[in-house]
């Protein structure tokens, strides 16, 4: 073993892991450690520099709480959420593709009736939603739960604002029958800024970059025998698809918003979901 230079600095520190440790953690800390070395010297990393980093992660961690997790800001405005998010979850051709579940997201909605309203405090503009849940062949899937969540007209969501917006504001559970078909009634999103008061949003202040999610409704769709699917469906034509602050937007979950006249809602927005086999 020989001693920390700082041309073998990497091979130096992953020499001193133990034998007995686990094969998994051996891999992903010798990778870390590598990547971690040669970013530094990559940029002649000063001292002045990594003095702030290191007061940057405290002022991050101090920000975290049971409300607010900024380290996961952190990581889905570096777009490494996205990336984890797609190498876990790839699906063949036809399939619909996943994106980040988001920090929003509350156990055991409501199960509510087909074609049932969410929006409970009577805020924005109406839309239906609806579609079919399908397999890869085009089958109906009979016992999907369709899990839907939404902001609210002001751009935020009920656990957001407690005791101003109805609890479960926005969000429901619906189970498909043996057609597959899925439908509920709530708002056309707006877009809306991620927290932006913390290091986070400093640091996208410094860094040029707005901090706002275009429009969109989440989805979290589960089925006996098919793999879970968590994804949006986002407004065409939202000012912020090209620039989402977490790059959560694919093109194939654009969904088409049609304006509709003499209807129960001014909106409609159809789109159909894929499942594959688990």
């Amino acid at each position: 073993m020989s001693y920390f230079t700082e041309e073998n600095s990497a091979d130096a520190v992953n020499a001193r892991i133990g034998a007995d440790t686990d094969p998994r953690l051996r891999e992903v800390m010798t990778a870390l450690v590598k990547h971690l070395h040669a970013f530094a010297r990559d940029i002649t990393l000063t001292q002045d520099e990594w003095d702030y980093a290191i007061g940057f992660l405290t002022r991050t961690g101090q920000m975290c709480s049971d409300e607010r997790q900024e380290f996961i800001l952190l990581s889905d405005v570096l777009g490494f959420s996205m990336l984890v998010d797609s190498i876990n979850n790839r699906r063949p051709a036809g399939a619909t593709e996943n994106t980040v579940f988001g920090p929003f997201h509350v156990a055991d909605a409501p199960i509510r009736e087909m074609g049932a309203n969410i929006s409970l405090d009577g805020k924005g503009e109406s839309c239906l939603f609806e579609g079919r849940v399908l397999d890869l062949d085009g089958n109906p899937i009979k016992g999907a739960c369709i899990d839907v969540w939404s902001d609210n007209a002001d751009g935020y969501y009920d656990v957001q604002q407690p005791g101003i917006q109805p609890k479960w504001n926005n969000r429901g559970r619906f189970f498909t029958g043996a057609d597959g078909r899925y439908s509920f009634r709530g708002i056309k999103p707006v877009s809306y800024p991620i927290p932006d008061d913390g290091p986070v949003g400093q640091m996208l202040g410094h860094l040029g970059r707005h901090p706002f999610r275009p429009a969109h409704m989440h989805y979290l769709v589960i089925a006996p025998g098919f793999q879970k699917l968590v994804t949006h469906t986002f407004v065409g034509g939202d000012e912020y698809l090209t620039s989402d602050a977490v790059f959560g937007v694919k093109q194939s979950l654009i969904a088409p918003y049609e304006r509709l006249e003499g209807a129960d809602t001014v909106w409609r927005s159809p789109f159909d979901f894929v499942l594959v086999p688990g």
